[in-house]
């Protein structure tokens, strides 16, 4: 977030102070005033808060003959130092005394610096969503003031927030209005060379590289203008993200090489342990696992003496991604692992799910398959709690739109009650007073009577309308106009479950999809082609499955379909036909073709351990565990579980346990079908493990 600095006042002080100069004796002129002291501190505590911290502390005496503003600006740098040195409470304590001083004093500017203090600190603790809510409040209050520099502080913030929620049409226009009031006559060079900064990052982050590139060589040109080596730190990061994200490794890691030279010689320690970690994921991307493991261990170094847990956490991923890489299997599952418990100490669902993806993709390649199919379930765990959130916020939204339309209704018609009643009124008066126009005032009160009627009608038909639209919300999935999982669970509920003869040629059947390489298509192409890529997928069930099938968006990419009343031994058909219907097809995006293909798990249902019906939730959970072993076994395939073996001397949560472990015990009998395209097996491995499969169905 870009640093403040409070223009107007501050112009007008310098102003101050030269007008003096004259009157001054020559010993006062070369004491730096504390405003002056308060803002060099500012840039000190971006790089070095510990030292930043003692010299704030060494100037709080002088505070108490000090003007309100060099008050809310001290405290706001208190708030700050105390923030990047990981004292989040105490950061938040000298936010909140900012707003409260401001209210006090009845100065906006002052309640809105307060604001995006405790704004950073929330980020800084995680809370994503109350910061948003509040950086786009003080934004809407700084803009009331005459602080330029304040202005382009809070509208950086709200840029960031806008593109952190994924709105990155909304955080350009921001950033760019930013980066033109820093250019204005009133702006200075500290606030656009932050404008700047976070403008080359957002072009970087949605790939318009040519932007990118020329908004970095004016950030770099302007930085330089500063002389202030933590800035051309700051802004060498910036050039190893363009760098990185566009294909230049080599002027990547110089970018990185300089800013590491910059922030040492600064003392810039949690900078230091930042850039280090970024120097390990440089060479991890280049599979250079030897070197990333070394920055990754100096970075662990660095964050012992700063404790900056979540650089800490960020270095043991990539030193545990680095040992997989090694072959060193329980070193790098040990450091994944303590990494982890970091995320979910903050609460960090997005950076814990990645993590977690990455994991398993590690994990997977090297060989353990059980480790990769616990971090997938893991990560498909947390997917679908973010999912589940994201909907009942998205229910709740429409739902306090819905109320606020209809009390919007009501009052509306009060107030044509209210007239009518008026109108009465008046008629009566009118008969006292006029009685020839007795028959006239009738059929005025009938007009508006019929009026009102047909209003009344209208207004009923609208809200019939609202009823439909938010019936159709509660079941069906915007995106694909698929049914929800919702409406799929209470369907589920009210399915009279039924026992089936073993040798009954007609069962039902549920088959669940997961999109293969979806954060691929995600991250090369955006996440419009993924929205496109799962409208592709749900276009296709709709063809390859009847009519009286009911189709189910799952959560994220999954899928689900259940087929009430098909031939058992049509199953596997069914499943091939699935994968045929959407690898048979390329997705034209742009000027990109995207091949997409999906993982099935599958069963008939109700499936009938021991000779009882399996509960539906059991079942679908039992088909999910296929669908993890079709992943785990190389992806565009199926695994079905079509029954069950010597049932009696296991159980079904033994089974549900390791599905995989079960099956190769006897006590599951699995079916695999795989998929066209190049995601079939081709090495022996894989060829073997299919076999393997086979051949053991044959034998049960």
């Amino acid at each position: 977030m870009a640093g403040s600095r409070n223009g107007g006042w501050w112009q007008t002080k310098r102003r101050t102070l030269v007008a003096a100069a004259a009157l001054a004796p020559l010993w006062a002129l070369a004491q730096p005033t504390l405003d002056e002291r308060i803002f060099d501190i500012r840039e000190q505590s971006r790089f070095v808060p510990d030292k930043a911290l003692a010299q704030l502390q060494k100037l709080q005496p002088e505070l108490a003959a000090a003007p309100s503003y060099t008050r809310a600006e001290f405290l706001t740098q208190m708030s700050a130092t105390r923030m990047r040195l990981g004292q989040n409470d105490a950061a938040l304590a000298a936010a909140e005394q900012v707003i409260a001083f401001g209210k006090s004093l009845r100065d906006d500017a002052i309640v809105a610096k307060g604001m995006l203090a405790k704004t950073y600190v929330l980020f800084a603790q995680s809370d994503f969503e109350a910061a948003h809510t509040l950086a786009f409040a003080a934004e809407k209050l700084v803009l009331t003031t005459r602080d330029n520099p304040l202005k382009v502080q809070a509208t950086i913030t709200a840029g960031q927030s806008y593109a952190e929620q994924g709105n990155f049409p909304s955080a350009l226009l921001k950033l760019q209005h930013a980066v033109d009031m820093a250019r204005a006559p009133e702006g200075d060079a500290i606030s656009l060379v932050a404008a700047l900064n976070a403008l080359a990052k957002l072009y970087t982050q949605v790939k318009e590289y040519d932007n990118a590139s020329e908004t970095l060589n004016e950030l770099l040109a302007e930085t330089e203008k500063l002389d202030s080596p933590g800035r051309m730190a700051m802004a060498k990061n910036t050039e190893y993200g363009l760098a990185i994200d566009s294909g230049q490794p080599r002027r990547a890691l110089q970018a990185l090489l300089k800013s590491l030279e910059l922030e040492r010689n600064m003392g810039a320690e949690r900078m230091v342990g930042i850039t280090l970690v970024n120097l390990s994921d440089s060479y991890l991307k280049e599979h250079n696992y030897g070197r990333a493991a070394q920055y990754a261990q100096e970075a662990l170094r660095s964050t012992d003496n700063t404790r900056d847990q979540s650089t800490e956490a960020t270095a043991r991923v990539n030193l545990g991604q680095a040992y997989l890489g090694m072959g060193r299997l329980a070193e790098g599952k040990k450091q994944f692992e303590l990494g982890l418990v970091r995320y979910e100490q903050e609460n960090n669902k997005p950076d814990l799910q990645s993590t977690l993806r990455e994991y398993g993709i590690a994990l997977e390649r090297v060989g353990d398959l059980a480790g990769a199919v616990a971090a997938y379930h893991r990560e498909r765990a947390i997917a679908d709690e973010m999912f589940e959130k994201r909907r009942q916020k998205a229910m709740l939204e429409f739902q306090e739109k819905y109320e606020t339309e209809k009390k919007q209704r009501q009052i509306e018609q009060l107030s044509h009650e209210n007239k009518v009643k008026g109108a009465e009124i008046d008629n009566r008066r009118l008969q006292q007073r006029v009685w020839w126009l007795l028959a006239l005032v009738f059929a005025l009160a009938a007009a508006v009577v019929g009026l009102l009627y047909r209003k009344v009608r209208h207004a009923n038909a609208q809200l019939e309308v609202k009823n439909m639209e938010l019936k159709a919300q509660s079941t069906l999935d915007p995106l694909t106009s698929l049914y929800n999982r919702r409406h799929f669970q209470d369907f589920m509920r009210g399915l009279n479950l039924q026992a089936r003869d073993g040798a009954d040629d007609i069962v039902g059947a549920l088959f669940l999809l997961d999109v293969d390489h979806f954060k691929h298509i995600n991250d090369n192409y955006g996440h419009a082609a993924g929205d496109a890529v799962l409208k592709m997928i749900a276009e296709n069930l709709r063809i390859a499955l009847r009519e009286t099938d009911m189709i189910v968006r799952w959560g994220g990419e999954e899928f689900l379909a259940f087929l009430p009343a098909i031939p058992r031994s049509g199953v596997d058909d069914i499943a091939r036909r699935i994968l045929h219907s959407i690898s048979s097809q390329a997705l034209r995006y742009g000027e990109h073709e995207i091949s997409v293909h999906v993982s099935v798990g599958f069963s008939p249902f109700p499936l009938m351990p021991g000779g009882a019906p399996l509960p539906w939730e059991r079942a679908v959970n039992l088909v999910d565990m296929a669908l993890y072993l079709a992943k785990a076994h190389g992806r565009n395939r199926a695994y079905g579980v079509r029954g069950f073996e010597n049932f009696h001397l296991t159980s079904m949560e033994a089974i549900e346990q390791d599905l995989e472990r079960a099956w190769r015990a006897g006590f599951v009998d699995l079916s695999v079908v795989l998929g066209d395209g190049p995601d079939t097996p081709t090495t022996p491995t894989e060829r073997d493990n299919v076999v393997s499969i086979r051949h053991a169905l044959q034998k049960h």
